[in-house]
C-alpha cells in the first residue's frame, strides 16, 4: 500500500491520537519502532497520516503504549474502517481540502454545538443566504465554484435527516440577526427557516441580544464537535485563509468553556424563536 500523499483532518488526527499515546508512554519513535516490528519511516507516515492502518494494529500500537482506556481504543479503532467514497467526495477535485474536512468531521461527530455573532450557522442557512454569502469572497468567486460552494454548504445539512439525526445547538447573536445578506426577502425567509429548524427535537436555537452586552471571545464563529470520547472533540474556526481545526486538550477546554459563557447570556429556546419572529416582522 503506497503512502497517502493528501491524508484527510481525519486521517492526520487518527496518526496524532497515535503519537500522543506513544509520548505518554515516554517512548521515542526509534524505540517504538523496534518493539512494533516497523521502520522509523513507517512509524513516522503513520502517525502523520499518510499511511494507513488496521484497527487490530491500533490495538497493538495501545497495548505496547501502555494505554488501558477502552472507549479511547475502540474510537480509535473505529476510526481505521476502510474509508469508503462518501457524498463530499464528488468536490474533491474543485474545492479547498479543509472545506470537504469540515463535511467529514460534521458527518461523524456524535454533536455539535457553535456560537456565532456575524453570520447564521452554515448548518441553518437556507440556499440564497449561503449562496449571497460567498458572493462576499475576495476574490471573487466564479460563477461554478460559488455554486459548487453553496451546494456543499446545503448538503452538509443531511446530518440532520435520517433516523439518528446530529444533536445540534447554535447560540447565535442578534447581530448576526440582524445582518441583511440579500436583502430583506432573503434575510425573511433564512430566519424564518431557522425558526422552523429550531422546532426540531435535536436543534436548539438560542439568541444572545444585544442587551446582554459583553460576551467572551473575539466575535469568532466557532463549531465544537464532540468524538465519541471527549479527547476526540474538535473545534473548527473559520479564518480568512480557511477552516482551522484545534484539538489540544487546553484549546478545548479554553473553548468549552467560552461557548458556555455564551450560551449562559442567551435567552431560552422559546423565547428565542419569539426573538426572531419579532425580527421578522420588522423586515
Amino acid at each position: 500500500m503506497p503512502p497517502r500523499s493528501a491524508p484527510t483532518a481525519r486521517q492526520r488526527r487518527l496518526g496524532a491520537e497515535l503519537r500522543k499515546l506513544r509520548e505518554r508512554a515516554g517512548l521515542t519513535s526509534v524505540v517504538a519502532a523496534t518493539q512494533l516490528g516497523v521502520t522509523q519511516s513507517r512509524l513516522s507516515a503513520i502517525e502523520g497520516g499518510r499511511y494507513g492502518v488496521s484497527g487490530e494494529r491500533v490495538r497493538t500500537f495501545a497495548l505496547h503504549y501502555g494505554c488501558s482506556d477502552e472507549a479511547l481504543i475502540d474510537a480509535l479503532a473505529a476510526m481505521t474502517v476502510g474509508r469508503q467514497r462518501r457524498w463530499w467526495d464528488e468536490y474533491r477535485d474543485v474545492l479547498p481540502a479543509d472545506m470537504l474536512d469540515l463535511a467529514e468531521l460534521e458527518h461523524h461527530a456524535t454533536a455539535i454545538r457553535t456560537t456565532q455573532v456575524s453570520h447564521l450557522p452554515g448548518l441553518l442557512q437556507t440556499i440564497d443566504y449561503a449562496r449571497c454569502i460567498f458572493r462576499q469572497h475576495v476574490p471573487k468567486l466564479p460563477a461554478p465554484l460559488l455554486e459548487y460552494r453553496t451546494s456543499l454548504r446545503i448538503k452538509r445539512q443531511q446530518i440532520f435527516l435520517g433516523p439518528h439525526p446530529t444533536p445540534y445547538q447554535a447560540v447565535i447573536h442578534e447581530a448576526a440577526l440582524r445582518m441583511r445578506f440579500g436583502g430583506a426577502k432573503v434575510t425573511r425567509a433564512q430566519l424564518t427557516h431557522i425558526n422552523e429548524m429550531s422546532e426540531h427535537d435535536h436543534i436548539t436555537v438560542r439568541v444572545v441580544p444585544f442587551a446582554a452586552g459583553d460576551f467572551p471571545g473575539s466575535g469568532q464563529t466557532v463549531l465544537y464537535a464532540e468524538g465519541p470520547v471527549p479527547q476526540l472533540d474538535t473545534v473548527q474556526l473559520d479564518t480568512e485563509h480557511g477552516c482551522e481545526l484545534l484539538d489540544a486538550e487546553a484549546e478545548l477546554v479554553n473553548y468549552r468553556t467560552s461557548m458556555d459563557r455564551f450560551n449562559g447570556l442567551a435567552l431560552s429556546p422559546a423565547d428565542s424563536r419569539e426573538f426572531v419572529h419579532q425580527i421578522i416582522k420588522t423586515l
